[in-house]
């Protein structure tokens, strides 16, 4: 399986020292070593970097690392093959536009059965990851007017999220670069760091950062992983079936998928 690593933030804000955790786990401290990328949205611009080898000995990694690049949200990916050859067009995160927006989009897990319906979007490579990309781009544009407000397009999402994750393992993140949508079947966790800061440890790497001393009392960023980055914090885990819409770093809409047959809770206020 891959990971997963996502930011929302009320203010740009790098993500150097979540990224450096990850990267850890491309190759060295775990086995994800078949390819990583990462997004980073700058208005309605997004500045992207991907590669097919692991990233844990990726020079390019290294820059992403050290360079304090800043961003209200960021999507990234490693990569552990199980569908689809070892390239630069199989990895996350995949990026189309929609409604005059990049959207981009990564997936952990694996579907079984599952075939795209024919449409405007068609994948470039050959994971089914970005099949299931283009699927849910072609049905939102068939079923929403671009113009429609984000509770009708999250209802959407939440409703072909359902759909999908009978068919296996569905752990999601997707963005238009104004609002963040996560989705678990299995395995996702946050964390929501805010005023009073205070220092944290990566698990994957001998580093440590005081929060304080790199933040203003106003500033709320979230972290949302596959497994969770540091050892001296505590991560909120998801149910299996919960999903999660953030904004400018906190949940704006929430809820978990009930049953098999894809009911739904209605979105609620959160957290």
């Amino acid at each position: 399986m891959c990971e997963l690593l996502a930011m929302s933030a009320n203010t740009p804000t790098d993500l150097c020292f979540s990224f450096t955790g990850l990267t850890r786990r491309g190759g060295e401290t775990g086995p994800h070593k078949d390819g990583w990328g990462v997004a980073f949205y700058e208005g309605k611009g997004v500045r992207a970097f991907h590669e097919s080898g692991a990233s844990a000995n990726s020079r390019i990694a290294e820059v992403v690392q050290t360079h304090p690049i800043k961003s209200e949200v960021a999507i990234c990916h490693i990569r552990q093959a199980n569908v689809g050859s070892v390239c630069l067009a199989n990895t996350h995160p995949f990026m189309r536009e929609l409604w005059g927006r990049y959207w981009t989009f990564a997936h952990n897990g694996q579907l079984t059965g599952f075939t795209a319906s024919p449409g405007f979007y068609e994948p470039v490579g050959g994971t089914d990851s970005e099949a299931l990309f283009c699927d849910i781009l072609n049905h939102l544009r068939s079923e929403c007017d671009r113009h429609a407000p984000v509770e009708e397009v999250v209802g959407a999402l939440v409703r072909f999220s359902s759909g999908y994750s009978r068919r296996g393992i569905f752990n999601l993140l997707l963005s238009n670069g104004d609002w963040l949508f996560t989705y678990c079947t299995s395995k996702l966790a946050s964390i929501t760091r805010r005023a009073p800061f205070r220092p944290a440890r990566l698990k994957d790497a001998d580093v440590t950062v005081d929060f304080e001393a790199e933040t203003t009392p106003n500033d709320i960023v979230s972290v949302i992983v596959t497994e969770p980055l540091t050892s001296d914090e505590y991560w909120d885990i998801y149910q299996p079936g919960e999903w999660r819409l953030w904004q400018q770093g906190v949940v704006v809409l929430k809820g978990v998928t009930e049953s098999p047959a894809g009911a739904h809770r209605a979105p609620e206020v959160g957290p």
